[in-house]
């Protein structure tokens, strides 16, 4: 069961205007499911992605890379995107960039585009065939399906172990008019930072430069995807696209800086991380929702070290599914995340509204059973306190049970 997370509801997420998005069942692994999905952008909209950072990168992602290079880098040319599921199309080698790009031409010859205009992405089993046959076959009902409004079809259709869909919508009011961002992300297991192990796309009605579109998904990224983890391991599809219609009534944005551009970001960030938070809720076999904020730190980039060690600790992970106040390994994973000249003196923890310890040693007004209470809850924070500066960051985890062995036993069956 996912931790605090239902599932959308249809009503609850806006259409955004110049995109519309069908899904079908093309049997690509399993039948009777949807699998298949397109999202199909009016003319003039800017579309920009980060992708993985695995070296063994997914066919997709390449072809992907490929076509929004070919747009200079705005990716201003994009009409549409194909989405499946079952079959990740990674360590597939040449034939595998052969499908993919099979996968783009048929579709770009379906909506009278060109095949550099449509961005594939695959999500499933690695190092297995994609049956294109099946996908290709399926386009056409996926593109009678798209409507304005079919994104909790989407959420569905690219579902692999998640448990429930993640989709969540926002609007505000910019430069006079009212601006939608809705989002749609899957991802439960191979949870890793640069990207998380994930499928995200997000849109908006915003008019913006397409120049700003690829600045601000990397800001997104950063500030949501790349600070979730649930296992440590990076997979090779991880993709996060932002798309830009420019439809609403407002003056193009032209900075991110500006007022307009602070406004929009404020509401893209707010789905990203809804999105990214609820792909830790929904992690393999998770039952608790850990938020670790690293304070006191003399760089960012040190608060994420320390961040990262805790969140990655099976030590640590499996403390947190036993309600087992074992907190020593969270001093541990501190100390071996490979902070220079780290005073252990200067460390102070605390579980909640719970002081652990403090000077790096055990508070002596700590009991164990006020450690214990804050254990057993579903939603737990963690805080530390470096004593070196005044940089603060937030990763968001969960636990480590036995299901999620389980589950990955059992993937491919």
């Amino acid at each position: 069961m996912p931790v605090n997370l239902k599932a959308p509801v249809a009503e609850h997420l806006h259409a955004v205007a110049g995109l519309r998005i069908g899904s079908t069942e093309a049997g690509v692994r399993k039948v009777h499911r949807k699998d298949v999905t397109v999202f199909l952008l009016e003319e003039g909209a800017a579309v920009a992605g980060v992708f993985t950072q695995n070296r063994f990168c997914a066919a997709p992602v390449q072809v992907c890379r490929e076509h929004l290079a070919s747009g200079n880098g705005s990716g201003g040319g994009i009409r549409a995107l194909v989405v499946n599921t079952g079959v990740a199309n990674a360590g597939t080698g040449e034939q595998g960039l052969l499908d993919a790009r099979r996968t783009c031409l048929e579709l770009a010859a379906q909506l009278g585009v060109q095949p550099q205009q449509i961005l594939p992405f695959s999500t499933g089993v690695i190092m297995e065939p994609l049956p294109v046959d099946r996908i290709v076959a399926g386009l056409p009902a996926a593109i009678a399906d798209a409507k304005a409004d079919h994104w909790l079809r989407a959420a569905e259709a690219i579902m692999t172990t998640d448990t429930v869909p993640k989709a969540f919508s926002a609007q505000a009011v910019i430069g006079g008019a009212t601006v939608t961002v809705t989002g749609i992300a899957k991802g439960a297991g191979m949870i890793h930072p640069n990207m998380a192990t994930m499928l995200g796309f997000v849109a908006t009605d915003a008019a913006m430069a397409p120049e700003l579109l690829q600045q601000a998904v990397r800001t997104l990224a950063d500030q949501s995807f790349n600070r979730v983890t649930v296992d440590g391991d990076t997979s090779t599809n991880d993709s996060f696209i932002l798309m830009a219609t420019g439809k609403a009534a407002h003056a193009p944005i032209t900075s991110l800086e500006s007022a307009d551009g602070q406004a929009l970001m404020a509401v893209l960030r707010s789905v990203a991380q809804r999105l990214a938070q609820a792909i830790v809720r929904d992690g393999e076999g998770a039952t608790k929702f850990i938020t670790i904020r690293v304070e006191q730190g003399s760089s960012v980039e040190e608060c994420l070290r320390a961040g990262y060690a805790i969140a990655h600790s099976p030590l640590v992970k499996t403390a947190f599914f036993a309600s087992d106040p074992n907190l020593g390994r969270i001093l541990a994973a501190v100390g071996y995340a490979g902070i220079a000249d780290l005073d252990q003196t200067k460390i102070e923890l605390f579980l909640d509204d719970v002081h652990v310890a403090t000077r790096g040693g055990r508070n002596p007004a700590y009991r164990e059973e006020d450690g214990q209470r804050v254990m057993r809850q579903s939603e737990i924070t963690v805080r530390v306190q470096l004593g070196r500066g005044a940089a603060v960051d937030t990763v968001w985890t969960c636990d480590l049970s036995h299901d999620y062995v389980t589950i990955n036993a059992d993937y491919r069956s």
